[in-house]
């Protein structure tokens, strides 16, 4: 019998679901199955692929259809489409591993109390990230599950790129930048020998993870030196509708004169902020790109200066930049999106190719370009999959046949 594995990725805003096949002796390359549950938040749209080369199927879902009743409809989904295969395990994304997790980890009890407190470090995915765990638990009690940590990629920068300049006992409760993404992250360096050359390969790089959630990594020798997000995945650049990098003072200001707590200030830094505050129509780029609205071309135009001079400052990081590579949903389809950062950051050498960038190709660059641009899709859930191959294997905990 064929043994899978399923790797849940639960977002703020979808849950991504695919199955794996684990061989003894070979790589996890390529999903079986895979679907994903968009629109939540509004109506709920239930996408799915039972095989990799097979046309996806939608199914329109209720919006009173709360987090765990939409994670059962996946899982149910799963069971009726496993025959022949036996689920070994199951891999979640979980976006915050605090300070003391810096690898994947076989979940538990134990572990999993210590997830629960790091949820007001994450409040717009952790409770999402712990409740895939809970349904798996209450639909396979005794399934290994595996917590792979958006948080890991970027444990290995120095005490310069982490450090707040706060007194010694707030930093030493582990208030420091952590970064996140890390899971695209791990995918894009892991790829990179496919579309570099092995110097450029393990050269200065800055990965720009541009979608609903964005923020962006200088790397070199293929690890984390820095990047835009901070202690929490509010920082940086601005999102769909987080606010990105916010003056302290501001909090500080709304709390005396706009008499805002900390509920509020959480509803209006995660919720009512980024893409949608800026326009007042949309946190969705692609409805953004479409209309001639001025309030949407503002808040296009504020994203991508923003992502410009973050690159400039990331570029400075490592002392220069070889390669850019664009990914994400907006990264890797908003070819506007691509053109404007790389405009404003010609003074780095990067140039494109527009008929290359309009198609979205994989290597934009133009002919003159002193930077190698690319365009490479992210896959967070095979690095959960190999992630949780990797796990099992290391802990006996099943044998491949």
């Amino acid at each position: 019998m064929k043994k899978v594995v399923l790797v849940l990725n639960a977002g703020s805003s979808s849950i991504k679901f695919s199955l794996y096949e684990l061989r003894k002796g070979e790589a996890v390359t390529e999903a079986m199955s895979f679907g994903e549950i968009n629109g939540i938040g509004g109506i709920p749209r239930f996408t799915f692929s039972q095989q990799a080369d097979e046309n996806p199927q939608h199914q329109t879902l209720s919006a009173r259809l709360d987090w765990r009743e939409l994670l059962s409809i996946i899982l149910k989904w799963v069971e009726s489409h496993i025959t022949g295969h036996e689920l070994i395990a199951a891999g979640h994304r979980v976006v915050h591993g605090g300070a003391d997790f810096t690898r994947p980890v076989i979940i538990n009890d134990k572990i999993l109390q210590q997830f629960n407190a790091l949820i007001p470090l994450a409040p717009s995915h952790q409770p999402q990230n712990l409740a895939a765990i809970e349904v798996v638990q209450s639909f396979a009690p005794d399934l290994p599950q595996v917590a792979c940590f958006d948080t890991a990629f970027h444990h290995g920068q120095s005490d310069l790129a982490t450090t707040f300049a706060l007194p010694k006992e707030l930093r030493d409760d582990g208030i420091r930048r952590y970064g996140f993404h890390g899971l695209s992250y791990d995918y894009i360096t892991t790829a990179l020998p496919e579309y570099l050359d092995p110097v450029t390969t393990n050269g200065k790089i800055v990965i720009a993870h541009l979608g609903h959630g964005a923020s962006m990594c200088a790397i070199k020798d293929r690890k984390s030196v820095a990047t835009s997000m901070g202690f929490t995945a509010l920082d940086g650049l601005p999102m769909g509708r987080r606010c990105g990098a916010l003056d302290p003072g501001v909090l500080l200001y709304l709390m005396r004169e706009k008499d805002m707590d900390h509920h509020a200030l959480s509803e209006l830094l995660y919720q009512q902020s980024g893409l949608l505050g800026l326009s007042g129509l949309s946190d969705d780029m692609r409805e953004l790109l479409e209309t001639s609205a001025p309030e949407a071309k503002f808040a296009i135009a504020y994203f991508t200066y923003w992502v410009s001079r973050g690159l400039g400052s990331l570029a400075a990081s490592v002392g220069g930049i070889d390669a850019l590579v664009f990914t994400g949903g907006i990264g890797e389809n908003a070819a506007m999106v691509r053109r404007s950062v790389c405009e404003q950051a010609g003074w780095l050498g990067i140039e494109i190719d527009e008929a290359a960038n309009d198609q979205s190709k994989t290597d934009i660059g133009g002919r003159g370009s002193h930077v190698k641009v690319l365009v490479i899709p992210t896959n967070e859930n095979l690095v959960i999959a190999r992630h949780t191959a990797n796990v099992l294997a290391q802990t006996d905990t099943m044998i491949v046949n």
